[in-house]
This record gives C-alpha cells, sequence and structure tokens, in this order.
C-alpha cells in the first residue's frame, strides 16, 4: 500500500489528522528532504523510519520500492511541502504502483496554487497549471503560445528568477495583463501583491524576494 500524503506548505497546524494517522501508521516514510521532513514528524512526535526519495534517486530505487510494497510494506510518501506529484516526485512511483497491481491512495491536502489562485481576485472558473516553466530549450515558444491562452494561468517560480520570469511576461502578455504574486503562503511574512505585470514587476525588482512563489496571471 502507497499513500501519498501531502505536507503543510508553511504552516505546520495544515497538516491532516489523517495525514498524521497515515504517518504514524505506515512502515516507512519517503521523504523528498529528511532532514525537512523530520522537523514536520518532531514537531508531531511521529517516529517512523525515513528514507529518501527525490528526482536524483527516483529511477534507481524505483524497482526496490516496488517489490518492498508487492510484499506488504505500507509506505507514506511525502515531499518538502504540499502534495506530491505537483512540481514534485511521485509520478513514477505512482505509475509503476499501478502496473504491479499495488493499492494508492491520495489524500487530500496543501497544495500552493490552490490558495494563491483564490486570494488572487483573478477568475478561477478556468485556470492551466504550468508549475516550473523550462528553463532554456521550449521556454520562449511555450511563452508565445500562453499569450494566447483564454485561460487565468498559474506559475511556480523561484524568488531568484522571478523579476526576470515578470520580464518576459510582459515582454509576451503585455503589461497591463493583471497578475498576482504570492510567496510565504501561510507563514508569518505572507504577502500577496496584485496588480498589472508591470506594476507588480517594478515592486518586486525594488526589493529582494524570499520564500515559495506562485505567479497568477489573467487570460487573454
Amino acid at each position: 500500500m502507497l499513500y501519498i500524503v501531502p505536507t503543510p506548505i508553511g504552516n505546520f497546524k495544515d497538516i491532516t489528522l489523517r495525514a498524521l494517522e497515515i504517518l504514524k501508521e505506515v512502515d516507512l516514510i519517503l521523504a523528498e528532504d529528511t532532514r525537512t521532513t523530520s522537523n514536520l514528524l518532531n514537531h508531531y512526535q511521529v517516529t517512523k523510519p525515513l528514507s529518501p526519495y527525490h528526482q536524483h534517486n527516483e529511477h534507481k530505487i524505483l524497482q526496490h520500492l516496488a517489490r518492498q510494497l508487492s510484499e506488504g510494506k505500507k509506505m507514506a510518501l511525502v515531499t518538502d511541502a504540499g502534495t506530491p506529484g505537483i512540481s514534485d516526485p511521485a509520478f513514477l512511483l505512482i505509475r509503476e504502483c499501478i502496473k504491479a497491481g499495488i493499492k494508492i491512495e491520495c489524500l487530500p491536502g496543501p497544495t500552493a496554487f490552490i490558495p494563491a489562485l483564490v486570494n488572487s481576485g483573478i477568475p478561477s472558473n478556468r485556470f492551466v497549471f504550468e508549475g516550473f516553466l523550462p528553463l532554456k530549450k521550449g521556454r520562449q515558444t511555450l511563452l508565445k503560445k500562453l499569450a494566447e491562452e483564454d485561460r487565468t494561468m498559474i506559475f511556480y517560480e523561484s524568488p531568484v528568477r522571478l523579476v526576470k520570469t515578470l520580464k518576459e511576461f510582459i515582454q509576451y502578455f503585455g503589461a497591463g495583463r493583471l497578475c498576482c504574486v504570492s510567496r510565504e503562503l501561510t507563514k508569518i511574512f505572507e504577502e500577496n501583491k496584485r496588480g498589472t505585470l508591470r506594476q507588480v514587476c517594478d515592486y518586486f525588482s525594488e526589493k529582494n524576494p524570499k520564500g515559495e512563489i506562485v505567479i497568477v496571471v489573467a487570460a487573454l
């Protein structure tokens, strides 16, 4: 049995009672970063074995994990924050479990782009989640295509690349397109900066943004 367990995106109180129950019951917790997950587990006095599962080792240990699951082990997969599989490792293991007939259960829980979308004030009835844009190959092609998108667009971005990305959005989408940049969601210093792409870009050009970033951009 494999459980996909979302973890808080910032505030530890956002974990569900069911998630804690599962984490206490499984034989092994697969974690993107064992140090980060240890902080959460220690906070809730969960003492279970941890094993690293991330983009650098998932191909190597995939078959080993599938074998253990087939033999009856119960595992929970968590990432540093949010729901595994959303711009985080999970897909390969889930696919392998499906092939092997291993039962999978995904718990509902925190995902950064949903609160960012809802509090942006930009229409949320139709939206497309793009995650992180390609760093090089295919980036311009994708931006040209997205310039014609008629649904609200959601992106994840690193704070060090935020201003550069906003400048590219101005170039391809137009300076007057409405947007909202959310950072440090659910944390003490949560910030949601709303306005046109030009206004928001100018704002973050004057400061050094930190934390996890979600960008919501209005449709054409």
